[in-house]
């Protein structure tokens, strides 16, 4: 055979000057394309999950006995075949992002080495504790542990019937559900922030599926994102339009609560969260989060105080170590257990599973946009145990204080919505607590709606950080929508009305939460690959080989009585030449790179 010619100095001459051009993997910083941030409008994205929208919406005002039914039957199937597959992952995902934070990825920061963190720490829990389950607290706070201590759970010891259900409330309100937001919030903010990818869900699998993910596969993801974010946040909303006006029923002395009034309710409020959403991350949820968070604060102190004090303050310790001590059985207990554990889990922990899944598209996208600085183990640290921690001492105030009181002869009423204002009802001012609730409530609605229309708008505008007003409008215009249209129509079907059309959205909730749970678990799978490839990874590669060789040449060469230097290699002789894995976009030359340093003894 013919020898290849060889290249011509030219030839030659061009592909070392590619190769110095290039950026080497353990640089590789892709630069942030503002103007592709700013995003643009997606009509099929758009489109699509619009239809949708409108189409629910028709189908829940004409036919709202069909939508119960069909909404049912799905839901049983869901529990029944997947159940499993919601628990299992669920506890997957705390011992997942926990393996982040203390393992050799936890220094990675979520942008540049050198910058720092967008937001202030007290500001930055502000707002993802109120996005991400502040009506869920107000709704639940007193309202779940009192229900477990009332009517028991299967298979638990009747005779601490108070600790577990303390243990209970916190299985469901602490490292689970944050856990499950910390996985997308986390896997947006580094390819945000360190990677320079649009803030889209569908752009974290470009390390699986490449540029398919800005085709129509990329597509499908970010509307199963919208479809969770839109259903699980409208749940939400209805419980807060519910607790309200069960607020105001007990303040003015009205005798029940009618459709006009929950309209009014959700009307108002969805006017204010737009208002909220169109001013911007930084003035708008700021400075809600901010006030809300020290009004849940003096409300807190206020029961804390007039209530059982020393009973709550036994809780805490109580509370904690019953968790710990049951977190085994709470997170291995299925519907193998009997018909009565499967149809508990059905209400219970299946269906809290699922809601945070729902809610994890806009509450994940929501924390990675305001978490911009902050390293993975700090991110973690803060999604992670903060929240965790405010919830202990929230249900152990609110949960400890309903325990203590129907223990000792309180009638706490057979409400669910009315449970905090019945338990308010046993301390003084009451009605002034009530309308600290309901100005809470509102809030909470106002801000959790604000983030979720900002969400859906940047998933419909290819990952803009600020979508277009008219777009966020339209979002939140929807929300608020879904949650009346469900409430109204509902109260409808049956004399039970409010139940039925909560159980109608949080059955859709369920069922739109099934495939985004796949859609997280492909989430993991794609971090993983990105973090080995980030390029503080590769540093500690070259780093650790480089000396590694570099101290075996020098013993053997010079015993103890040697020193290490970095020099300036032209020959390529260094003692080792590690292989490194490449960075996303361009793989390294195979030529010598002259700019990286060799490390000689």
């Amino acid at each position: 055979m013919a020898e290849k010619a060889k290249s011509s100095p030219s030839q030659q001459a061009r592909t070392i000057l590619k190769a110095r051009t290039k950026r080497h993997p353990a640089l590789d910083f892709p630069p942030i394309d503002e103007t592709k941030q700013r995003g643009r409008f997606d009509p099929v994205v758009f489109g699509v999950t619009a239809a949708f929208a409108i189409a629910f919406l028709i189908w829940g005002a004409a036919d709202t006995e069909g939508l119960l039914t069909w909404s049912t039957k799905a839901l049983d199937w869901v529990v029944d075949n997947t159940g499993w597959l919601f628990v299992l992952a669920s506890s997957g995902f705390v011992v997942f992002v926990l393996w982040l934070a203390l393992g050799r990825f936890g220094q990675i920061p979520l942008g540049r080495d050198d910058e720092e963190p967008e937001f202030r720490t007290s500001s930055w829990v502000a707002m993802m504790f109120s996005a991400g389950m502040g009506i869920g607290l107000m709704f639940w706070g007193a309202a779940e542990p009192h229900g477990y201590f009332e009517n028991g759970i299967p298979g638990a010891d009747p005779d601490r019937a108070a600790e577990v259900a303390m243990a209970q409330t916190l299985f469901h309100w602490t490292l689970h559900p944050w856990a499950i937001y910390c996985v997308v919030g986390l896997a947006v903010a580094y390819g945000m922030y360190r990677k320079g990818r649009v803030q889209l869900i569908s752009s974290i699998f470009r390390p699986l599926i490449g540029k398919r993910a800005d085709g129509p596969v990329g597509k499908v993801i970010d509307m199963l994102a919208i479809f969770a974010t839109l259903f699980g946040s409208a749940a939400s909303l209805g419980l807060g339009a519910l607790q309200i006006a069960e607020g105001y029923q007990i303040v003015s002395g009205a005798s029940e609560v009618t459709n006009t009034l929950l309209v009014m309710v959700i009307v108002v409020l969805t006017i204010c969260f737009i208002i909220s959403a169109v001013s911007g991350v930084s003035r708008g949820i700021q400075y809600l989060s901010n006030i809300n968070m020290v009004l849940a604060l003096v409300l807190a102190l206020f029961v804390f105080v007039a209530g059982p004090t020393i009973f709550m303050l036994n809780m805490v310790p109580t509370s904690l170590g019953e968790y710990f001590q049951q977190f085994g059985t709470m997170a291995g207990r299925t519907g193998a257990e009997g018909e009565a554990t499967a149809e508990w889990l059905r209400g219970w922990t299946v269906f809290y599973w699922a809601w945070w899944v729902s809610w994890t598209p806009f509450v994940g996208m929501f924390i990675a946009r305001i978490s911009r600085g902050r390293t993975i183990r700090q991110f973690v640290t803060g999604v992670l145990l903060v929240p965790s921690v405010v919830s202990l001492l929230w249900f152990a105030i609110f949960g400890g204080a309903a325990i203590f009181e129907a223990d000792n002869g309180a009638d706490l009423g057979t409400s669910t919505t009315g449970k905090l204002f019945e338990l308010l009802d046993q301390y003084p001012i009451a009605q002034v607590t009530s309308i600290l609730v309901m100005v809470l409530v509102a809030i909470f609605f106002v801000s959790g709606a604000d983030a979720a229309s900002i969400v859906m708008g940047s998933l419909s505008e290819r990952g803009a950080i600020e979508p277009k007003r008219l777009n966020v409008v339209f979002w939140g215009a929807a929300t608020g929508a879904v949650a009346a249209i469900m409430l109204v129509v509902g109260s409808k079907s049956s004399a039970e009305g409010e139940n039925d059309a909560l159980q109608g959205l949080q059955n859709i909730t369920i069922i739109a939460a099934l495939p985004f749970l796949l859609v997280m678990i492909g989430i993991a799978v794609a971090l993983v690959k990105d973090l080995r490839k980030d390029p503080l990874m590769v540093r500690r590669a070259y780093a650790l080989d480089r000396v590694q060789a570099a101290v075996v040449t020098g013993v053997e060469t010079h015993g103890d009585e040697f020193a290490l230097a970095i020099v300036h290699d032209e020959n390529g002789t260094s003692p080792t030449n590690p292989v490194v894995p490449s960075a996303e976009d361009s793989a390294p030359s195979s030529e010598p790179d002259d700019d990286v340093p060799a490390t000689r003894t």
